[in-house]
C-alpha cells in the first residue's frame, strides 16, 4: 500500500491533500535533475567569468601567437553567456515533437544525455585548451534547459490529482533557486571560485542529470498521457495506482474525467503551434500565456540575475562584500520560492501572480529612487529593492506561468502552447541579457522604470482576464474560457441581430446565435 503524506494547511491542521510518496519523490527527482540544472546554469557564469576571459585569451595567443582585443574578448565571453538563451529556445522549440513521440518522462529521460555530455566538454575544455567546448557545452545545457523548463511543470501537472497540482508545480521553482543558490555559493573565492577549479564548477551539472537518469526510468508515465495519447487503460490505471493510494475512491473519478476529455478530444489529434494560433476556441488561453510569459521575463529579473554585481556596485557597496551579497540574494529566492509553493493551494494562482508582479514593480520603482537621490544609507535601500525583485518573483511569476500553461490548455494544445510560451520566454530572456547594458547607458536608473511598467501591465492583464484555476478540473478550467470566448462572442453577434429586426420586431433567424457559438 501507498502511504500518504499529510500536510498541514498554514498551521491550522488542515490536509491539504493526499501526497503519495512517489508522487513528491517523482517531483523531487525531475526538479532535481532537470530545474535545479536550468538555475544553476543561469549563475554558473558569473563568478569564473575573469578566468574564462584569461583561458580564452591564452589560448588564442597559443593557436595564433596574437591575443584577443578586450572588444574581441568581451564578445567571445558574451557568446558564451547568450548561447545559453539560444540553446533554451531552440530546445523549447522540439518540446511538442519530444512529447508527442516519447512521452513526458520519456523525454526528460533522454533529455539527461544532453547535459552529461555537456559536462563532460566543459569540464575537459581546459585540459584540451578548446574554448569551443565550452561554448558548445553551454549551448547543450540551454537545450536541455529549454526541453525541461516546459516538460517538468507538464509532467507534473498531468500526474497531480487536481487540489496538489499547484504545489507540485511550484517544487521546480524552488529547485531552479536552489540551482542559482548552489551556483553562487559554491563560486565563492573560498571554495571553486579559483583559476584551476572554473571547468569543473561548470560541470556539476552531470551530477543531476546522472542522478535523474537512474531513477526516474523506474517510475511511470503521466496516466493521462498514457490514456489520452496511446488509449491504454491498463497503463493507465496502474500509473494512477502508482501515484495514489491503491485504495483511494478517487480513482475511477479521474479515470472518468481523463475520458471525458478524451471523449471531447475523439476528432482531434496534437495540434501543432501554427493551428493553435488559429483556433479562435482558445484565443484568450494562448493570449493569456502569451503576456504572462513574456511579462516573466521582461519584469527584470534577467536583468538582476545577469547584473547583480554591477547593481550592487553602482549602488555604492565595498567590493570585496558584493559576492556575497549576491549569495545572500539567492538565500531569498529559495525562502520566497518556499512560500509560494507552500501557500499556493490556499490562496489560488492568480493573488500569487497579481501580487508577485505588482511587488515587483514597487521594487523596480524603487531602485530608481535609491539611485537618483545620493544619499548615504540610499545602497541599503537599493539591496532591499533588489531582494524585493527577487522575492516578488520567486513568490509567483518564477513558477505560475509554466503551471498555468499546463491548465489552460486540454491534452491535444497542451504541447504546442508550451512551445509557444517557451520560445516567447526564451526569446525575451535573450532580449533583455542582450539589451540591459545599452537601457542602462542611455536612460540610467529610468531604465528601471521600463521594468515597472510591464510589471504592473501584466498584473492589471492578469487581475482582468484571468481566472483563478485552483481545485479545477482540467475541462473545468477549458469551460470557463469557452464561457468568456462565447460571451464576447455574443455581443458582437447581438449587435448583428438588431440590425436585422424586420418591421414588427421579428429576427429574421432566431437560430443564428445557437448554430454559429458551436464554432466557439
Amino acid at each position: 500500500m501507498v502511504e500518504e503524506v499529510y500536510l498541514s494547511d498554514s498551521g491550522n491542521g488542515k490536509i491539504i491533500g493526499n501526497l503519495t510518496w512517489p508522487l513528491l519523490a517523482v517531483a523531487i527527482l525531475t526538479s532535481f535533475g532537470s530545474s535545479m540544472a536550468y538555475g544553476y546554469n543561469l549563475a554558473v557564469v558569473n563568478s569564473p567569468a575573469e578566468y574564462i576571459k584569461d583561458f580564452y585569451n591564452s589560448t588564442i595567443l597559443e593557436r595564433f601567437n596574437q591575443s584577443l582585443s578586450s572588444h574581441h574578448l568581451v564578445l567571445m565571453y558574451s557568446a558564451t553567456v547568450s548561447v545559453f538563451a539560444a540553446g533554451g529556445m531552440f530546445g523549447s522549440l522540439l518540446v511538442g515533437m519530444l512529447v508527442a513521440k516519447f512521452g513526458q518522462k520519456g523525454t526528460l529521460v533522454y533529455s539527461t544525455l544532453l547535459m552529461i555530455l555537456a559536462g563532460l566538454l566543459m569540464g575537459f575544455s581546459k585540459v584540451l585548451r578548446s574554448p569551443e567546448m565550452v561554448i558548445l557545452g553551454r549551448f547543450m545545457t540551454g537545450i536541455h534547459s529549454g526541453i525541461s523548463l516546459s516538460v517538468v511543470p507538464m509532467y507534473l501537472g498531468e500526474i497531480a490529482p487536481k487540489n496538489l497540482r499547484g504545489f507540485l508545480g511550484l517544487i521546480p521553482t524552488i529547485f531552479i533557486c536552489l540551482g542559482v543558490f548552489a551556483a553562487q555559493v559554491l563560486g565563492l573565492r573560498e571554495l571553486m571560485g579559483k583559476e584551476k577549479e572554473w571547468p569543473f564548477l561548470l560541470s556539476l551539472v552531470i551530477v543531476p542529470a546522472l542522478v535523474e537518469l537512474l531513477f526516474l526510468p523506474w517510475f511511470p508515465e503521466s496516466p493521462r498521457y498514457l490514456l489520452i495519447q496511446k488509449e491504454d487503460i491498463t497503463a493507465t490505471v496502474r500509473a494512477l495506482t502508482w501515484y495514489r493510494n491503491k485504495y483511494s475512491s478517487n480513482i475511477q473519478a479521474e479515470i472518468e474525467e481523463m475520458q471525458e476529455e478524451q471523449r471531447s478530444l475523439a476528432s482531434l489529434e496534437t495540434i501543432s503551434v501554427f493551428q493553435l494560433v488559429a483556433d479562435r476556441s482558445v484565443r484568450w488561453q494562448l493570449m493569456s500565456i502569451i503576456v504572462i510569459n513574456i511579462g516573466m521575463q521582461l519584469s527584470g529579473i534577467d536583468a538582476i540575475w545577469f547584473y547583480t554585481n554591477r547593481i550592487f556596485e553602482n549602488s555604492g557597496i565595498p567590493k570585496p562584500y558584493i559576492q556575497y551579497n549576491t549569495v545572500g540574494t539567492g538565500a531569498i529566492e529559495v525562502v520566497a520560492g518556499l512560500i509560494g509553493s507552500l501557500t499556493i493551494e490556499r490562496v489560488g494562482r492568480r493573488p500569487l501572480l497579481i501580487g508577485g508582479f505588482s511587488f515587483m514593480g514597487f521594487s523596480c520603482a524603487g531602485i530608481t529612487m535609491s539611485l537618483l537621490f545620493e544619499v548615504p544609507w540610499m545602497h541599503y535601500a537599493s539591496v532591499a529593492c533588489v531582494v524585493g525583485i527577487i522575492a516578488g518573483f520567486c513568490v509567483g511569476p518564477a513558477g505560475v506561468p509554466f503551471l498555468m500553461t499546463a491548465e489552460l490548455f486540454t491534452q491535444s494544445h497542451r504541447p504546442a502552447a508550451y512551445i509557444v510560451g517557451g520560445a516567447l520566454n526564451w526569446l525575451s530572456n535573450f532580449t533583455v541579457g542582450f539589451v540591459f547594458p545599452f537601457l542602462q547607458m542611455s536612460a540610467g536608473a529610468y531604465c528601471y522604470l521600463v521594468f515597472c511598467g510591464i510589471c504592473w501591465i501584466v498584473a492589471i492583464y492578469a487581475y482582468i482576464v484571468i481566472p483563478e484555476t485552483r481545485n479545477k478540473t482540467f475541462m473545468e478550467i477549458s469551460q470557463m474560457f469557452s464561457s468568456k470566448n462565447a460571451a464576447k462572442y455574443q455581443v458582437s453577434l447581438d449587435e448583428l441581430q438588431l440590425k436585422k429586426f424586420k418591421g414588427y420586431g421579428t429576427l429574421e433567424n432566431s437560430s443564428t446565435h445557437f448554430e454559429s457559438s458551436r464554432f466557439f
